[in-house]
C-alpha cells in the first residue's frame, strides 16, 4: 500500500468518531496494524486487533463537572493516565473487571486533557478532549488562612462562598479535614452574617492543645448548582492548636476570668453592655475572631445613632455585628460594679494590654449572667458552639455521621 493511501485510511478512521480511538500496536515485534486479522507471510500467525478505547468526554467543548471514564472494548486495561495541559494528573480507579477506569476528580472547566491507556497485552491508545469554559465561577473565603499559625481551642474551619451553593452535598464531598490525632468533627451549613452560603467544620469537643490540622478543598471542577457556577481551583490551609485558654465573662459579677489548662490565672474587672435594648451584650459561647488592635468605633455603623465615635485600643472582635473586648478608660468608674457600655466588654488600659498580648485568635469566650440580649445568630461570628453535637451534625449536607480528621 502506498504512503498516500495509508494516510488517507488513517485520516478516515479519525473522522469516524472521537469516542472510539485506535492506536498502533506497541508490543515487541509489532508494527502498525489495521485491526483486521491476516497472515504476516512468515510464521502464519494472525495479527492482534489494535487497541481501541472510548472516552465519555469528547471534542473541544466537552461538559465539565463530571468524572472522566475510559472504557475498553476487548481485553483488560493495565494503565490509564489522564493529564491536563499543565501536567496535572487526575487520579482514578480501575473497575474490577478491568474494562473501565473512572477518575476520582471531575474534569475542570476550560481545560485540555490527554488520555493515555495501555492494556495487558502492552498495546496503547491515546485520546484528547477539551472542556468548555465555565459561564460563572464560584470562589471562597477561608478561615483560618495559611498566614495564621497557632490558634485557640474553639477555632472552626470556616468557608464562605461568593455565589450560592445549591449542590451542598456534592461540594461537601470534596472537603476534607485531616488532624494529627483523629479529632472527631463535622461540617455544617448555614448563612453567614453577609447572607452568603457558609460551611464550617467544628470538632465535637474543643480542640486539644497541640493538634495539627490540614484542610483540603478539592473543588476544581465541582458544580455549585444553579446560580453558583463552577469552582476552577483547589484550596488548602493548615494550622496548629495552641494553649487551652478560655475567657469567661460574668455579667452579674462584672468580671472576666482567664483560665489556662483548667486553672484560673487572672480575674479582670469589666463593664459590659447596658442591660435591655440594643446596647446589651450578646451571651453564650463565642470565639475570639480577630485581634484588631487600635480601631475606630462608630456607633452609626452598628445602628446605635451618634452614641460614640472614637479610637479604641486593644480591640478583640467577638461578632461581625460589632461586639468586642477592648480598653475603655472612659468607663473606669464602672469596672467591676455596673454594665454600662454599648455592648462591648470594656476594661482598663493595663488589663486590656495584658489580655491582648496573651490572647489567641480562636480562644473560646463564654458570656454568662443576666441582662444580655441572648445568643447571636450562628453566622454572626462563630456561634456553632451554642449548638449541641447532634444539632451541629444535623447541619451536614451528607449525613449525621461525623468525620474523623
Amino acid at each position: 500500500m502506498s504512503r498516500t493511501r495509508r494516510y488517507a485510511r488513517s485520516r478516515h478512521a479519525m473522522l469516524a468518531g472521537t469516542a472510539l480511538l485506535a492506536a498502533a500496536l506497541t508490543a515487541c515485534g509489532g508494527g502498525s496494524g489495521s485491526g483486521a486479522s491476516g497472515d504476516d507471510g512468515k510464521s502464519g500467525s494472525k495479527k492482534k486487533q489494535d487497541m481501541a478505547i472510548s472516552v465519555n468526554l469528547t471534542g473541544d467543548q466537552a461538559k465539565p463537572g463530571e468524572p472522566v471514564k475510559v472504557s475498553l472494548g476487548e481485553g483488560k486495561l493495565a494503565l490509564v493516565k489522564v493529564t491536563d495541559g499543565k501536567g496535572g494528573e487526575l487520579p482514578g480507579k480501575m473497575s474490577d473487571d478491568g474494562k473501565s477506569w473512572t477518575s476520582e476528580r471531575n474534569a475542570a472547566p476550560g481545560t485540555d486533557y490527554k488520555v493515555e491507556a495501555q492494556n495487558t497485552d502492552s498495546q496503547s491508545a491515546n485520546a484528547q478532549f477539551k472542556t468548555a469554559a465555565a459561564d460563572k465561577v464560584n470562589k471562597v473565603t477561608i478561615t483560618p488562612g495559611k498566614a495564621t499559625a497557632v490558634l485557640g481551642i474553639a477555632q472552626p474551619v470556616s468557608i464562605v462562598f461568593d455565589n450560592p451553593v445549591k449542590n451542598k452535598a456534592e461540594v461537601e464531598k470534596h472537603l476534607k479535614v485531616t488532624t494529627s490525632n483523629n479529632t472527631e468533627g463535622s461540617w455544617g451549613w448555614f448563612k453567614d452574617y453577609t447572607g452568603n452560603d457558609r460551611v464550617d467544620w467544628r470538632p465535637k469537643e474543643y480542640w486539644k492543645s497541640g493538634t495539627e490540622v490540614k484542610v483540603a478543598m478539592n473543588l476544581n471542577g465541582v458544580d455549585s448548582g444553579q446560580g453558583g457556577g463552577y469552582f476552577v481551583k483547589d484550596y488548602n490551609t493548615e494550622f496548629k492548636i495552641g494553649k487551652d485558654r478560655r475567657l469567661t465573662v460574668d455579667l452579674d459579677a462584672h468580671k472576666l476570668t482567664v483560665t489556662e489548662d483548667a486553672q484560673a490565672v487572672k480575674s479582670i474587672p469589666v463593664s459590659a453592655g447596658t442591660p435591655g435594648g440594643k446596647k446589651a451584650s450578646w451571651s453564650g459561647k463565642m470565639v475570639l475572631m480577630t485581634k484588631e488592635g487600635t480601631i475606630r468605633m462608630d456607633s452609626q455603623t452598628v445602628g446605635l445613632g451618634d452614641s460614640y465615635d472614637k479610637m479604641v485600643d486593644y480591640s478583640m472582635r467577638l461578632t461581625w455585628s460589632g461586639m468586642y473586648i477592648h480598653a475603655a478608660p472612659w468607663n473606669t468608674a464602672h469596672f467591676g460594679n455596673a454594665n454600662t457600655s454599648s455592648g462591648c466588654v470594656g476594661m482598663s488600659d493595663a488589663d486590656a494590654k495584658a489580655l491582648f498580648a496573651s490572647a489567641q485568635v480562636g480562644d473560646v469566650v463564654e458570656v454568662t449572667g443576666n441582662g444580655s440580649k441572648g445568643k447571636a445568630d450562628i453566622g454572626n461570628g462563630y456561634g456553632e458552639w451554642n449548638l449541641s453535637w447532634d444539632e451541629w451534625k444535623a447541619k451536614s449536607a451528607l449525613s449525621a455521621t461525623p468525620q474523623n480528621g
